[in-house]
């Protein structure tokens, strides 16, 4: 009985601290995306509103890898048995595409926009025989367009 109750308690305290480090990601993230509202990114493949002039075109990319947690691989287990949403994975994929998307504005804050945006996404997988997610892989890349000197 003692061995159930920890294993309940332990559960629940993974549980818990895998949630508020999430909560932190987020609040992160949502800071950082009021920061760089001001750079539009766009995935049309020319540029918008720029009169032709004296510009500067560079790639940047954005890349980041996040690990799912042992708590949310079992609840994605438990919903693929019930079908429906795996919000586990939805919120791990989410996260990985809006922080990409950060670290790619990051490159060049001060462009005037980021276009031909690309978002690639690869499962990491430890058990690749299994189908078990490991981490997300998820790369962003565009064109950044700056005034040139």
């Amino acid at each position: 009985m003692e061995n159930l109750i920890l294993v309940i308690v332990l559960t629940a305290v993974g549980f818990v601290t895998g949630k508020i480090a999430e909560n932190k990601h987020y609040t992160s993230i949502r800071e950082r995306e009021k920061a760089t509202l001001k750079l539009p990114i766009t995935n049309t493949r020319k540029p918008l509103g720029i009169a032709p002039g004296n510009v500067r075109l560079e790639l940047v990319t954005g890349s980041v890898v996040i690990s799912v947690d042992y708590f949310k691989m079992m609840l994605a287990g438990l919903q693929n048995v019930f079908g429906g949403h795996v919000t586990a994975y939805e919120s791990l994929i989410d996260r990985a595409r809006r922080e990409a998307i950060l670290r790619m504005k990051a490159q060049k804050p001060r462009a005037t926009q980021i276009f031909n945006v690309r978002i690639e996404t690869t499962s990491i997988s430890k058990n690749a025989g299994r189908g078990a997610v490991g981490s997300v892989e998820v790369l962003a890349y565009g064109t950044a367009l700056t005034k040139a000197n």
